[in-house]
């Protein structure tokens, strides 16, 4: 019930942002300081903050309507929510500093890995015949 749960509240998340940002990329100027310059500048925002995201979130709605899917759900949640934040963490100390919207992705992102993970353990492994 916990992976269900977690898993609906990953899709809140994800989901709607990716929507958003996918509809209206030039939001990212202001609440992230990211500016497409180009047409393919707004594609590539479209692409990683919108189908990306919304990916994520649609993965994760499936796996909680449908639990054989859990394990996917939960493993590709931690494996890109464990990549974004060690970069978002990088990048932040090699810039020099954290943003209120770096430290925001950090507290989403951190949380999602180790939940992910700690949910993982309970999961019961699928195999394909």
């Amino acid at each position: 019930m916990a992976t269900r749960i977690f898993l609906g509240l990953e899709a809140l998340l994800w989901l709607p942002y990716g929507i958003y940002c996918f509809l209206v990329p030039g939001s990212l100027a202001q609440a992230a300081g990211v500016v497409a310059r180009t047409a393919t500048g707004s594609v590539e925002l479209r692409a990683m903050y919108g189908g990306l995201q919304a990916a994520l979130g649609a993965l994760a709605l499936a796996a909680a309507l449908r639990p054989a899917l859990a394990q996917t759900a939960l493993r590709t949640l931690a494996v890109l929510a464990g990549g974004l934040a060690s970069a978002r963490l990088l990048g932040a100390l090699f810039a020099g500093g954290f943003s209120p919207y770096t430290t925001m992705g950090l507290a989403f992102e951190i949380p999602t890995l180790v939940i992910s993970v700690a949910l993982l353990r309970q999961v019961p492994e699928r195999t394909l015949a």
